[in-house]
């Protein structure tokens, strides 16, 4: 059987696996075993990229030691750029090229050459494949287009396991959020829930809640999540534009906060380490009474799905806020009330 019957062979193994499993980890070890198989290598590493927290996150391997992973591997700011920009990346001698890390690591792990090439989501890189060979060698263009295509299906196999994960979470999301609502008056408490819970679960540096002082034409937050004191306690802010455009109804998504004419306080934004913000209407009822914020320390462009979880949580945020001003209202009515009984009873 001639290399090129060993390739298709190989994928279609794992395509006819998608039809039979949704076990995402047995679909990734697969990945990874007709790669290390069908190339005859040493070992293989399938990896996610954390851009946010910059860092690689192993998802499957084998072959490598945990001494080598902890410690051998090449920071994504090295290794990121030159799959964005070539497509691969390929090192005949990983213990002496000057782009990779570890050089000592790999001597002792006793790995000759490196072949990276990308997994693509949608058109954006989220991570690699990786294979490690024990003796020098050299990749023709055919087997850097094989492993691109295992990469691919790796690909597919984690983008199906974060949309049913994502469901999952948002679902979670939605009812912790409601039972908050419906069981407290706590409103610092459920704010601060609720931007807490939407960083964490798009995974951005930062979140908060702006309330409007129509007044005074002035912002103040009630809530955050990742900011910092400084950031945060610096008093009433006036209404930049980025945020008249929330106030008004409009979803706004500023990519580069350096750059935008629209964004005010650059200088406290980028020492925050503020690069992107997606900014949402809070509304109780049909008007605007503030903003709910994300912040993101990479540049970075949030999709259709995420604005529209964001968009509803920040409509569930502006329903607490009106049930606990509903509840103030009558909280106060009832005082009055019975003020007034009382100073009426001798009536009676």
């Amino acid at each position: 059987m001639n290399a090129e019957q060993d390739y298709f062979k190989a994928i279609c193994r794992v395509s006819r696996a998608f039809g039979t499993t949704l076990d995402t980890e047995q679909l990734l070890d697969l990945v990874i075993d007709c790669a290390l198989e069908t190339m005859q290598v040493k070992a293989a590493r399938l990896f996610l990229y954390d851009e946010e927290q910059s860092e690689f996150v192993p998802v499957a391997q084998k072959g490598l030691s945990e001494k080598y992973t902890r410690a051998g591997l090449t920071e994504p700011s090295r290794i990121v750029p030159i799959l964005s920009e070539e497509g691969y990346l390929f090192s005949y001698d990983a213990t002496a090229d000057g782009r990779l890390n570890g050089h000592e690591i790999k001597k002792a792990e006793g790995i000759a050459s490196i072949l990276v090439v990308p997994v693509m989501s949608k058109g954006k890189l989220v991570g690699g494949l990786s294979l490690f060979t024990g003796s020098p060698r050299e990749f023709s263009q055919n087997e850097i287009e094989f492993l691109t295509a295992m990469a691919e299906q790796g690909g597919i196999a984690i983008e199906h396991a974060r949309l049913f994960e994502k469901v999952r979470e948002n679902t979670g999301l939605f009812l912790d959020l409601a039972v908050n609502i419906n069981s407290s008056l706590d409103l610092k408490k459920i704010l601060h829930i609720l931007t807490a819970e939407i960083a964490d679960s798009l995974n951005v540096k930062a979140a908060s809640i702006l309330l409007l002082d129509e007044g005074k034409k002035t912002l103040e937050y009630v809530a955050s999540y990742g900011l910092s004191e400084a950031y945060t306690n610096r008093g009433k802010l006036s209404v930049e534009p980025s945020v008249e455009e929330t106030l008004g109804g409009q979803t706004v998504m500023i990519k580069d906060v350096a750059s935008d004419d629209r964004v005010e306080y650059r200088t406290e934004k980028q020492q925050e380490g503020i690069v992107s913000i997606l900014s949402v209407p809070v509304k109780t009822k049909d008007k605007v009474i503030g903003v709910l914020r994300l912040y993101s320390g990479v540049p970075r462009e949030f999709s259709e799905d995420e604005v529209m979880l964001v968009t509803a949580l920040a409509q569930l945020g502006g329903l607490a806020i009106q049930n606990a001003s509903l509840y103030l209202v009558l909280e106060r009515d009832m005082k009055h009330l019975k003020e007034e009984i009382w100073s009426h009873r001798f009536w009676f």
